[in-house]
């Protein structure tokens, strides 16, 4: 047995604490989860067979796990309880947090949300595989240099999103964002003489919001206009 002393569960405790809030979606209900942990852990320290961090990480797991049976879910538990719109289960969201967030090797991720290391591994594929489909969007490439749109189209849809058009002037971008309704709008500013990247995007959002990126070597045209 390894035994634990208070100076190292301190140094491990913000590992513990940012695993706790991402869990739980809280800071002060993550905050009080690990101050239970470290009481725990620090009433019977050389009962303690791994080191600091796991220690925690296994301890937050372990009574997240409790308390969401005491609710009627547990840590494997069914796809949608004590999950996001992605369906993924509470023992999903933990394996992608401890090897994601915290960077744990899928083996001790695997001991502690108690899984071998197989089914650990192929739940973590599944829940990536949703997270990513998920994720998918349609774009909006507003670009009226060629090149720069294919480089642009393909990291789009190496992303696994779906170009839904690639505008060369204003006018096409609002046309294309009319018509289509896209998720994310990738803009550059300087259109040559197609006009103006930044008005294409104020037309858009007047009757359709969608989140912007602009691409541009223009960057202190963003920093110094008015809008």
């Amino acid at each position: 047995m390894i035994g634990l002393h208070r100076d190292e569960l301190i140094r491990a405790l913000p590992y513990g604490r940012r695993y706790a809030r991402a869990l739980t979606g809280s800071q002060g209900t993550g905050d009080a989860l690990v101050a239970d942990s470290l009481r725990a852990i620090l009433a019977d320290p050389y009962a303690v067979e791994q080191e600091p961090r796991l220690a925690l990480y296994a301890h937050v797991t372990g009574r997240f796990n409790a308390a969401g049976a005491a609710a009627g879910f547990g840590g494997g538990g069914p796809r949608g309880q004590g999950a996001g719109d992605e369906g993924l289960s509470v023992g999903q969201r933990q394996l992608l947090l401890l090897t994601s967030l915290e960077d744990l090797p899928l083996a001790d991720a695997a001991r502690i949300v108690g899984l071998d290391e197989d089914a650990a591994d192929r739940a973590l594929a599944d829940a990536r595989a949703r997270l990513h489909a998920s994720a998918a969007t349609d774009v909006l490439i507003i670009e009226d240099e060629p090149i720069i749109a294919m480089d642009i189209e393909e990291l789009v849809q190496n992303c696994g999103h779906r170009v839904v058009g690639v505008a060369t002037t204003e006018q096409q971008a609002v046309d294309i964002a009319r018509r289509t309704r896209p998720g994310l709008i990738l803009a550059d500013i300087n259109l040559g003489i197609g006009g103006d990247g930044k008005t294409a995007v104020a037309r858009i959002v007047e009757s359709h919001y969608a989140p912007v990126i602009f691409v541009t070597a223009y960057p202190e045209r963003l920093l110094t206009g008015e809008s």
